[in-house]
C-alpha cells in the first residue's frame, strides 16, 4: 500500500513539475535569444555611461602624453575595458553605441565634451593638477554608478556595473595615494 501510494504522489509531482520545468527552460532560452526591454532611462543611462568610461580612458591617455607616468598609462588600460564591457551590454540591448569611430577627446554629449576639455586643461598644469584630475573623474564616476545602480533588476548590466564600481574605487585610491607622495 505504501509503495502504491508513493508512486501516485510521485506521478502527481511529476505532471505537475513537468510542464513547470519545461517552461522554466522556455523562459531561459528566450532570455537569451531576446533580453528584456529596458526603459529610456535605462538606456540613456547606459549610453551616458559609454561615453563617460570614455571620457576617463581619453582623459588618461592626455595625462599619461603629457606627464609620462604610468598611472594614466595603466588605467586608462582599465578605462578601455569598462568601455567594452558597457559596450556589451549596449549591443546586447541593441542601443546605438554614442562613441561609435570617434577619435580621442571626441564625444557625442556635449557636457562630457565640455569637461574633457576642462579636465584636460587642468591637468596639463602641473602633474599634481593632473593627478587632482584622475580622482575627480573616479569620484565622479562612483557617484553615478552608484545612482545608477538601483535602477536595474537585470544580473547581467548589475555584474557590469558593480565591476566597474569597484574598478573606481580602486583607482581613486591608486591616484589618492600617489597624491598623498607630492608636496
Amino acid at each position: 500500500m505504501k509503495t502504491k501510494h508513493f508512486v501516485m504522489i510521485a506521478v502527481c509531482v511529476i505532471c505537475v513539475a513537468s510542464p513547470l520545468l519545461a517552461r522554466g527552460r522556455a523562459m531561459q532560452a528566450l532570455r537569451r535569444v531576446a533580453p528584456v526591454a529596458l526603459t529610456a532611462e535605462q538606456k540613456a543611462e547606459l549610453v551616458f555611461l559609454r561615453e563617460e568610461e570614455k571620457l576617463a580612458r581619453d582623459v588618461y591617455l592626455a595625462m599619461f602624453d603629457l606627464w609620462g607616468k604610468t598611472i594614466f598609462s595603466n588605467i586608462s588600460v582599465s578605462e578601455q575595458r569598462h568601455m567594452d564591457a558597457v559596450k556589451n551590454l549596449l549591443d546586447k540591448y541593441r542601443i546605438p553605441d554614442p562613441v561609435g569611430t570617434n577619435a580621442v577627446g571626441v564625444f557625442t554629449d556635449p557636457v562630457i565634451q565640455g569637461l574633457y576639455d576642462q579636465l584636460v586643461a587642468k591637468g596639463s598644469l602641473s602633474l599634481k593638477d593632473a593627478l587632482e584630475v584622475g580622482v575627480i573623474i573616479e569620484e565622479m564616476d562612483i557617484q553615478d554608478l552608484e545612482e545608477m545602480i538601483p535602477l536595474y533588476t537585470r544580473q547581467d548590466i548589475l555584474n557590469v556595473l558593480t565591476n566597474l564600481l569597484a574598478g573606481s574605487k580602486n583607482h581613486w585610491a591608486a591616484f589618492n595615494k600617489i597624491l598623498a607622495t607630492l608636496p
